[in-house]
């Protein structure tokens, strides 16, 4: 730390230098790590709520129970999304990772109850890390389940895993990696048969899924609806379009979401509870989303969901109309993986990047990964021809790994 303070307009002046080195995030030139809408109007009602709820806390409900109130509402928009009625819960986490740490807890302590000492969790191989973390954690056993040649959960190996110690199966509605349905309705029937939870991450589809049904979308069985189905994860700072720090767990049974709150009143300052692993919880991505959903609405979500389907197709047929390169799967979304058997796409996603693009890499299988947003609307022809020039002017990989963004 400085001795003597620093000005401010030299620290501001520092920080945009620094952030000049880094892409920008409203250029819509990133797939996935941000989720431009492009609209000003959804950007200037983000920054005014952040403005408002900057320094508080959503630590204590006492002290600020409309906070509380605003997160119960959150809750509430999306179980309706997701058709979850009668008794349930869940709450506000900071991320799609401490949802799904959060369920796999829930999932240990009924378990455990159960007289089960290793509870295992059965996840898909293209599962989210998040499942492997909370296993660490929380000294539970990671099963991976294979995938099948369209990249899905396989349903008759997990049928094989599955046993007295399974805790929860996991199904993505959809999968990062590949943009594709895991067999949901299937899986949580094979949950169900066995007494053990079913977790839906939906930490994409959950903002994508329920307007591609009303788009008029063949959208396959996965949410509450589906029997069995006892979890489900969706982050609303994906395509939510709110900033980073707001997702929702939710539990078709309110006494499972009772295994999600910590008390402790053994020590000299009282009762202590929390939802979450977080003690202090920053209030402005609990009132960005309240805000953000409100304001667009499904309708508002419909459309912009239209707008994301067109510009997916787009890319989709124009990498379609060249001769080296498929696309992997059936991607139900807006997330597209490519694939060559002739070419090395990582020396093409090279020559992309040398463009100012910032694509991402796939190792299963290895290729090239888009995840696309509404902002991408307004760069598509010139993502699409610089697409195509990198496939005939690639050279050789710089770098063979690809690292998780």
């Amino acid at each position: 730390m400085d001795q003597v303070g620093v000005p401010a307009n030299e620290l501001l002046a520092e920080l945009d230098r620094r952030r000049a080195t880094e892409p920008d995030v409203h250029g819509a030139r990133l797939f996935g790590l941000v989720y431009p809408t492009g609209r000003d109007d959804v950007e200037d009602l983000v920054l005014e709520v952040q403005r408002r709820y900057l320094f508080h806390n959503a630590l204590n409900p006492f002290k600020f129970p409309e906070i509380a109130a605003l997160e119960r509402e959150v809750v509430t928009m999306t179980s309706d999304l997701l058709n979850l009625s009668g008794d349930g819960g869940g709450s506000m986490t900071s991320g799609g990772t401490e949802s799904i740490l959060m369920s796999m807890l829930v999932n240990r302590e009924r378990a455990r109850a159960r007289g089960i000492e290793r509870p295992q969790i059965l996840a898909p191989h293209s599962a989210h890390p998040a499942y492997a973390k909370a296993a660490h954690y929380f000294g539970m056993e990671h099963v991976q389940v294979p995938i099948d040649a369209d990249w899905r959960a396989d349903v008759a190996a997990a049928a094989k895993l599955i046993g007295p110690s399974t805790a929860v199966v996991v199904a993505s509605a959809f999968t990062y990696p590949h943009g594709v349905m895991d067999p949901v309705a299937d899986l949580a029937a094979l949950a169900a048969e066995h007494g053990a939870g079913c977790h839906v991450d939906a930490c994409i589809g959950g903002f994508v899924l329920p307007f591609l049904e009303r788009l008029g979308h063949d959208v396959p069985p996965w949410d509450f609806r589906v029997d069995g189905v006892t979890e489900i994860s969706a982050d609303v700072h994906k395509y939510g379009y709110v900033p980073k720090g707001a997702s929702v767990v939710l539990h078709r049974d309110a006494d499972w979401s009772q295994h999600q709150v910590f008390l402790y009143d053994q020590w000299p300052a009282g009762i202590y509870g929390s939802p979450a692993i977080g003690g202090a919880r920053p209030a402005a991505p609990i009132a960005v989303a309240w805000a953000v959903m409100r304001y667009l609405g499904v309708d508002g979500y419909t459309e912009m969901m239209r707008g994301v389907m067109e510009t997916a197709s787009r890319v989709r047929a124009a990498v379609e109309s060249i001769p080296e390169v498929e696309i992997v799967s059936a991607p139900i979304g807006p997330v597209l993986c490519m694939h060559s058997e002739s070419i090395d796409l990582y020396a093409v996603a090279d020559v992309m990047d040398a463009k100012g693009w910032n694509l991402n890499r796939n190792v299963e299988p290895r290729g090239v990964h888009l995840m696309l947003s509404p902002a991408h609307a307004n760069v598509v022809d010139e993502l699409i021809a610089d697409l195509i020039d990198a496939v005939a002017h690639h050279g050789t990989a710089k770098d063979g790994q690809a690292r998780y963004s």
